[in-house]
């Protein structure tokens, strides 16, 4: 498929400022600069944020009133209940204000909705269940902002609610006590986009500075806190970023026993945002989609270093589980897209039986990536349908999917990405209609698109330049790992690794060799051969073999030097 490079465009001028006053190369200047870093106490908070760089959590809308609250409850010992999401973002909210709500002597309990039986968010027979239950104060984590109808619910039972979110509100607020979310239309609050263990983070700093307590007591759960704030791909940047960074250090040492036996089963050598995207995050996410949400607290939880252990392999197998469930129904929707010539349509729908909707998400996901089209999944359970779908920049799903009202029975999420339910009897209509929608809309012109930070040459394959590029860590949304273009290179030799699905390269600039992969691109190895020259967009990094570090490039696109 053929995409598109985009060259940023960089004022050498400030670059060169910017170098000068840092001391840092050329290289590292221009990628602050690309990414509109060039403030210069911006720039020292992005390398090196502290503690100091917190907002103030009292600037929050309702701050006050949710910590006086809280506080209440703790002198009086109430029963409270922390009601969270089954992700990691929900996960370690819940964690956090447990653990630390405990230490203060309110020993709360929690609850989190199956996502295979109740779905996402707040819903009256959870609320029953903890009226039941004797409870007199809901603290909501990572949802709750949406919950209308449910909070006017549990109001009426006589059971108060603070809600702590980041998601976007609706017209309409609940009528909680406290609604503490920067998403809120009247937010004064500097920084909107904390994921929801960063607000749960805001809460308790606030209520330790009204306690007057240490500092450490709060901040002592930024490993926790960073853990989930790199995993919900919310922007790194701003405060995301000083939580990612300061959380990192600690997720290096962390006295966590949970978080210490996943790190140590998922093999990962160095602590990074790539070893919490793609080593913790997944298994952790994994209990909720498989059904087991209540495993990933309990494993935060525990004081247990045997039962730490237990609960890892528990998770291990959760995910091994669900990489199993996701490549057959990949291998199932390759199948029926080749089978309905869909490739050729403007849209991927697919429904079945027997798809398991905790995966179909991610699958969905892939298929997108790998078409470059709007997917949506489907499985069928019954005469009900429930589908999870995934979108391409510059086309709003959210929006189309609400063009379906005839159609579907729920539907909910944003531009990028939507879940669904809808009657099995309506399916091949909506199936119909969407594809129609998306045809008119005409997303042909729409290509895949690699943003190039800057163009490199030989001076830049070295050890040093790559450890400098560390700095810019944690890597995630909004700070995005930079990608250089090499240009005029020499194919010295191209072969397929992983029965074709990878790609193995070595080139050459006039006589030095220079190393490159590049992951499911495979492909290329038909459309190269030895003596081409070609143009690479890629990463530069170091791969560490039998203890030695070779500088090489990790390939995102190639195409023909002109």
């Amino acid at each position: 498929m053929y995409k598109k490079w985009e060259y940023q465009e960089t004022d050498l001028k400030v670059v060169s400022n910017i170098m000068k006053k840092n001391n840092i190369s050329e290289l590292l200047s221009t990628v602050l600069v690309n990414r509109g870093i060039t403030k210069q106490k911006d720039i020292e908070i992005f390398l090196n944020p502290t503690r100091k760089d917190f907002h103030d959590p009292y600037l929050m809308k309702d701050m006050d009133i949710a910590v006086d609250r809280i506080i209440e409850a703790i002198e009086k010992k109430e029963k409270t209940i922390i009601y969270g999401d089954y992700d990691v973002d929900g996960i370690t909210s819940i964690t956090v204000l447990k653990k630390f709500l405990k230490e203060r002597g309110l020993d709360v309990e929690y609850y989190i909705p199956n996502r295979l039986n109740e779905g996402y968010g707040l819903n009256k027979e959870a609320i029953d269940k903890i009226v039941d239950e004797k409870y007199t104060l809901i603290i909501t984590v990572d949802c709750g902002i949406s919950a209308i109808e449910e909070i006017d619910y549990a109001n009426s039972l006589g059971v108060q609610t603070i809600v702590t979110d980041h998601h976007e509100p609706m017209d309409s607020l609940p009528k909680a006590i406290a609604v503490i979310d920067n998403k809120r239309k009247d937010s004064k609050y500097p920084f909107k986009n904390l994921a929801g263990v960063g607000v749960v983070f805001k809460l308790i700093q606030a209520i330790g500075k009204k306690l007057n307590i240490e500092e450490k007591e709060y901040l002592k759960y930024l490993d926790i806190v960073c853990i989930g704030t790199i995993s919900d791909i919310v922007p790194l940047v701003d405060e995301n970023r000083v939580i990612a960074k300061l959380g990192l250090k600690l997720v290096e040492v962390t006295r966590n026993l949970g978080l210490r036996a996943l790190i140590n089963s998922s093999d990962y050598k160095v602590i990074n945002s790539n070893t919490i995207s793609f080593g913790i995050a997944p298994r952790i996410n994994a209990c909720g989609r498989m059904g087991f949400e209540k495993e990933a607290v309990k494993l935060f939880l525990t004081e247990d270093e045997e039962e730490a252990q237990e609960i890892t392999e528990k998770l291990n197998r959760y995910n091994r589980e669900r990489q199993d469930i996701e490549k057959s129904i990949y291998e199932d929707a390759i199948k029926m897209i080749k089978e309905e010539e869909l490739e050729n349509k403007n849209s991927i729908v697919l429904g079945s039986d027997g798809w398991h909707h905790g995966v179909i998400g991610i699958v969905s996901s892939k298929i997108t990536d790998m078409y470059f089209k709007p997917s949506i999944l489907v499985c069928f359970e019954d005469d009900e349908a429930k589908g999870s779908g995934r979108s391409i920049p510059g086309f709003d799903l959210h929006e189309a999917v609400g063009h379906m009202s005839d159609y579907i029975e729920k539907y909910g999420g944003h531009e990028m990405a939507i879940g669904l339910s809808l009657k099995k009897e309506n399916f091949k209509k909506f199936k119909e209609e969407f594809e129609k929608y998306v045809k008119k809309e005409d997303i042909s012109g729409i290509l895949p698109i690699i943003e190039i930070d800057k163009t490199i040459n030989l001076k830049d394959m070295n050890k040093e330049t790559i450890q400098e590029i560390e700095l810019l860590e944690p890597f995630g949304e909004a700070n995005k790992r930079p990608l250089f273009v090499y240009k005029n290179l020499k194919i010295d030799s191209i072969r397929a690794l992983s029965e074709g699905k990878h790609l193995k390269l070595t080139l050459k600039d006039e006589n030095t060799i220079i190393n490159a992969i590049g992951f499911n691109l495979g492909h290329y190895s038909k459309e190269y051969m030895i003596g081409d020259k070609v143009d690479i967009a890629g990463m530069l990094e170091l791969n560490s073999f039998n203890g030695v570090d070779l500088v090489q490039i990790n390939i995102k696109d190639i195409m023909k030097s002109y």
